[in-house]
């Protein structure tokens, strides 16, 4: 240790002035334990102090999550995404494909210790009816090149349907990316609760994105810029109020009578996903990539 003129150096073991110990410790030598004090305050407990932030400033940034490569199954096991692109077996047992830019999943595998029963469900005969601000939109331009006014939002849920977030993989959508020309939320509400008085022990229908509420470009898409075209995730067969993660999860009996509640009501394209072996009209219901676990719904620009 060194020193200066005009300086005086104070040990850090020792009580300072007025502080007193709060607290004993024990050092066993020969013939006996000698009793130190424990430092609260002082130089030493500042030392002790900036040694535990520091520890825990190192733990907090070797444990930040690492980039999007890997996909966490459980606690403590990672597939790398290049495993989830695998090829073989059965079409039913693969993962589905991404729906670019980027849509994450989760795979239902053992490791993950949920409750296999359904969700439990709305009583669609006794459910209030959703309180809906209706307004008189216009929908211009293209489902890829367009914009909406005077959008309708659906509620984020309701009696017959919860939403589904894209973007984080969980309920409900945000309140934003919900908005639609008047014509296209009342028929995804007529629809739903026709489909739901039908199958009243039904699993509420999941619903994705709509627009925004001005329209334009959407991320996760390259339609649903002028509030016609809605996304529905197949029923699953599990009853769980989420997107499927493989065809093999999908209630088919329940996602075609759902499609064919929306041919019904005049939609003009439903996009469904090769593998889903869902049908109808030729011109209305078209198999396309990256449609197996939801169907595209498309509506007729009312003006």
């Amino acid at each position: 240790m060194g020193w200066r003129s005009g300086e005086v150096w104070f040990d850090a073991n020792v009580l300072w002035f007025r502080e007193q110990p709060r607290g004993v410790g024990a050092l066993a030598v020969a013939g006996g334990a000698i009793e130190l004090p424990r430092f609260d305050t002082g130089l030493e407990a500042s030392r002790r102090r900036r040694f535990v932030a520091e520890n825990a400033r190192k733990r907090k940034f070797a444990t930040r999550t690492a980039p999007a490569i890997a996909v966490v199954v459980g606690s403590s096991v990672v597939l790398p995404v290049s495993a989830l692109r695998q090829r073989g077996g059965a079409q039913d047992a693969l993962p589905l494909p991404e729906d670019p830019p980027s849509l994450t999943f989760t795979l239902n595998s053992p490791l993950q210790l949920r409750d296999p029963s359904p969700e439990p469900q709305a009583d669609a005969n006794t459910a209030d009816p959703p309180r809906i601000a209706w307004r008189t939109a216009s929908s211009n331009g293209l489902p890829y090149a367009g914009h909406l006014h005077d959008a309708t939002q659906l509620p984020v849920e309701g009696p017959d349907w919860v939403t589904w977030n894209p973007n984080t993989d969980s309920r409900p959508n945000l309140p934003g990316r919900l908005f639609g020309h008047e014509r296209t939320i009342r028929t995804i509400v007529e629809v739903l609760a026709a489909y739901r008085k039908t199958h009243p022990k039904a699993p509420l229908v999941v619903v994705g994105d709509i627009s925004f509420r001005d329209g334009g470009v959407m991320d996760q898409h390259v339609s649903h810029q002028n509030g016609l075209d809605v996304d529905l995730y197949y029923p699953r067969r599990d009853g769980w109020l989420q997107a499927p993660t493989s065809t093999a999860q999908i209630d088919r009996r329940l996602s075609q009578h759902l499609l064919d509640g929306f041919v019904a009501a005049g939609a003009t394209m439903i996009f469904v996903g090769y593998a889903t072996d869902l049908r109808g009209p030729r011109e209305v219901v078209i198999p396309y990539p990256n449609h197996e676990n939801h169907m595209h719904v498309r509506f007729r620009n009312p003006h």
